[in-house]
């Protein structure tokens, strides 16, 4: 299980337009949260990607500069999530259960989505209506979910490898119903049913052991 995991109060829903960025590099994060703030307060069909360019105060050739369309500036917001789990190495035992390893990743996944709920639930309500947005969606999480499992020591190479990795996606969305509905302050609802959904995927992990830990092991 994880512990003692903050829990971040602010929805995405209240958010006002995205401020302006200080620098250049700082103008895809300004696209992203302008696209979020848009997303929370009219969804996803539809926002333009004139509406994200006057949210984040820029002339749209700026933004054509950085991202060809909308789906691309979504996979970029998830990318930022990825990056928001992946950004601490996990704090686990040696002879830890590779389903635990993943449970407390996914976890991270929630808690860095808490913010953004409101944008995940119209994400959930439109995008399936877009093809072209949810093909590209459905590739970044698959994207996600391999980097998710090899930081808790799975491959996802090979025929088992795949087959961990869209089960594991699998346990993912289902468990995603579970999160958007649950207001508890410790998401005990969420970590019930992922830790159930883990448990009926987890032969799928094979032996799965800290290969950073047997290095140093080995050294």
């Amino acid at each position: 299980m994880a512990k003692g995991r903050p829990r971040p109060g602010n929805d995405a829903s209240s958010r006002g337009p995205a401020a302006v960025a200080a620098t250049p590099g700082d103008e895809r994060d300004r696209i992203i949260e302008a696209m979020l703030a848009c997303i929370a307060r009219q969804g996803w069909r539809r926002l333009s990607l004139a509406d994200i360019a006057a949210e984040a105060g820029m002339p749209i050739l700026r933004l054509y500069r950085m991202y060809p369309s909308k789906p691309a500036i979504l996979c970029g917001f998830f990318r930022r999530i990825d990056e928001a789990v992946l950004a601490a190495p996990l704090d686990s035992e040696a002879d830890e259960r590779p389903r635990d390893r993943v449970f407390d990743l996914l976890m991270r996944r929630f808690d860095a989505l808490t913010p953004y709920r409101g944008v995940i639930e119209a994400l959930g309500r439109d995008v399936p209506a877009d093809p072209f947005a949810a093909l590209a969606a459905g590739a970044r999480l698959l994207r996600s979910i391999r980097w998710m499992l090899e930081a808790a020591g799975i491959s996802g190479e090979g025929l088992g490898g795949v087959v961990a990795v869209k089960l594991t996606a699998g346990a993912y969305l289902m468990t995603l119903r579970t999160w958007l509905r649950d207001d508890s302050p410790d998401l005990a609802p969420t970590m019930a049913a992922l830790d159930r959904r883990l448990r009926n995927i987890e032969r799928w992990y094979g032996g799965g052991r800290r290969r950073d830990r047997e290095a140093t092991a080995q050294a």
